[in-house]
C-alpha cells in the first residue's frame, strides 16, 4: 500500500483451537466457504480520516467496502496508536451504514513500515493473542471484516522484522483469523494487501492462504517507487515488454537488475502482468482485487526525450501528490501536457519548461481498470486512498462507479 502508496469465513471454539492445535495442525488446509460475493465488481476504498473529517460527506453509496486505516500490532495485539482520538472517527464511519446499509466497513492492520507482524505470528500463543484482540476490536466497533497489511512476510519492508518462518506463520494467522471471523454473528470479510511484483509471492503460500481470504488486494501501484531515479509508470494497467522500451535509460536499468538477479522480471511491472501471474498460479479470478492510485509520483530534472517517460531524472523522485492536488495544480497548468501511453494504458504528464514528470491515475485510467476487472472476471478494484480524491464533480471514484455500473 502506498504508505504513509498499497482490500474470509469452521464454527470451532477459539478455546479449542488455541489449546489443542500444534503449529503444524494450525496450517493444515481446510477450505472454508467465502462470504457471499457482490453482484458486480467490489469497489474498496482504503481510507485515512481527513483533517477536516466529515464522515457524513463520504460518498459511501458508491462503495461496496471501506477499509479504515490503520491499526497497528502493539504489544502483540491489534490496536489504534491513539484510540481516544481515532476510535470515535471509526465509530462515526460505521454510522454511515445508515445511508448505505450494504456497505461493509472494515479495519486495516499494518501499513508500510508497520512492524510487529513477524513476532506476533511466530507462535500459536502469539497468534491467539492477536486474534483475540482482533475479535474484541471488531465486536467493539461492529465491523464487517478486516484487512491484513503485513509488508511483508519474509521480506523486510522499511526495516521491519522478517523471518523465513513468516511464510507458514502467515498461513496459520490467516486460518486463525478466518475461523475467528466465522464465529461471529454477522458475515465477515477477510482480505490482505499483497505486492504487485512476483518476488512477494515466493514468501506467501497462495494455495493455502486463499482458502481463508475472500480477496487479495494487489497493490498495483508504486510499480516505480519513490526510490527510483528513473521515471516510469507507477500504476499502469497494461503490460509493456522490455523490447518495447529498448534504448531508454529505464530499459538499461531494468536489464541491469534482471541480469544481476535482483529482479525476477526483465519487463516493467503492471496490473495485467501480475494478474496473469496469479491466475497461472491457480488463484481464482474472483478473489483478485487490483489497485488504483489516488495519488501521483513526481520527478524533477527530467529531460524532454520521450516527453520525460523512461528517463533518468536529474534528481531523485521529489514526492507524491494527492489526485486532488494534481487536478488543482497540474491539470490546470498550461505548462503541463497530458499524454496517454497505449501500451501501458496509463496517463502521464510532462512540464518541459520545469523538467517535471508526473505518473498518476486519472478518470480515464481508473475507468479502464474497472472495466478490465469486469472483462477478466476479477473480484474488483480497490484504491489508496479515498481522502486523496477530489471533492469536485467527475472524481476518480465517480469514474470507477460509473464504469462498474455501465452494463
Amino acid at each position: 500500500m502506498f504508505k504513509t502508496s498499497f482490500p474470509i469465513l469452521l464454527l470451532l471454539s477459539l478455546c479449542l483451537i488455541w489449546s489443542c492445535s500444534s503449529p503444524e495442525e494450525s496450517q493444515q488446509s481446510t477450505e472454508i466457504e467465502p462470504s457471499p460475493e457482490p453482484s458486480g465488481p467490489v469497489i474498496m476504498a482504503y481510507y485515512v480520516p481527513e483533517r477536516d473529517y466529515q464522515p457524513e460527506k463520504i460518498p459511501v453509496e458508491k462503495l461496496t467496502h471501506i477499509i479504515f486505516s490503520f491499526t497497528k500490532v502493539i504489544d502483540g495485539e491489534m490496536k489504534f496508536q491513539d484510540e481516544e482520538s481515532t476510535g470515535p472517527k471509526l465509530a462515526a464511519l460505521v454510522q454511515q451504514k445508515e445511508r448505505h446499509p450494504d456497505l461493509k466497513v472494515m479495519i486495516a492492520c499494518g501499513g508500510w513500515g508497520a512492524d510487529g507482524f513477524s513476532d506476533m505470528a511466530l507462535t500459536v500463543e502469539s497468534r491467539a493473542r492477536f486474534i483475540a484482540s482482533a475479535k474484541d476490536f471488531i465486536q467493539k466497533y461492529q465491523l464487517d471484516g478486516m484487512d491484513m497489511d503485513w509488508e511483508y512476510p519474509g521480506i523486510s519492508g522499511a526495516g521491519t522484522m522478517a523471518r523465513p518462518e513468516d511464510k507458514d506463520n502467515f498461513t496459520a494467522l490467516m486460518k486463525g483469523l478466518r475461523e475467528m471471523l466465522d464465529s461471529l454473528d454477522t458475515p465477515q470479510t477477510l482480505t490482505f494487501a499483497s505486492a504487485g511484483w512476483k518476488r512477494y509471492f515466493d514468501f506467501v503460500d497462495m494455495d493455502e492462504v486463499m482458502k481463508y481470504a475472500d480477496y487479495t488486494n494487489v497493490m498495483t501501484y508504486d510499480q516505480v517507487s519513490g526510490n527510483s531515479i528513473y521515471t516510469g509508470h507507477h500504476t499502469p494497467l497494461g503490460g509493456v515488454k522490455s523490447e518495447e522500451i529498448q534504448g531508454t535509460p529505464f530499459h538499461a536499468h531494468l536489464d541491469s537488475i534482471y541480469q544481476s538477479g535482483r529482479s525476477q522480471d526483465p519487463h516493467p511491472r503492471s496490473a495485467e502482468k501480475i494478474v496473469d501471474f496469479l491466475l497461472a498460479r491457480g488463484v481464482k479470478p474472483n478473489q483478485i482485487v487490483i489497485g488504483s492510485a489516488f495519488y501521483g509520483r513526481v520527478w524533477g530534472g527530467v529531460p524532454a526525450d520521450n516527453n520525460g517517460l523512461y528517463q533518468l531524472s536529474g534528481r531523485m523522485h521529489i514526492g507524491w501528490m494527492a489526485y486532488h492536488q494534481i487536478r488543482e495544480k497540474y491539470e490546470q497548468d498550461s505548462n503541463f501536457e497530458r499524454f496517454w501511453d497505449e501500451k501501458a494504458k496509463a496517463p502521464f504528464m510532462y512540464n518541459a519548461q520545469e523538467g517535471l514528470f508526473v505518473s498518476y491515475d486519472d478518470t480515464v485510467s481508473v475507468a479502464l481498470k474497472t472495466k478490465y476487472t469486469m472483462d477478466k472476471g476479477l473480484g474488483g478494484i480497490m484504491f489508496w486512498e479515498l481522502g486523496n480524491d477530489t471533492k469536485e464533480e467527475g472524481s476518480l471514484l465517480d469514474a470507477i462507479y460509473k464504469a462498474a455500473n455501465s452494463n
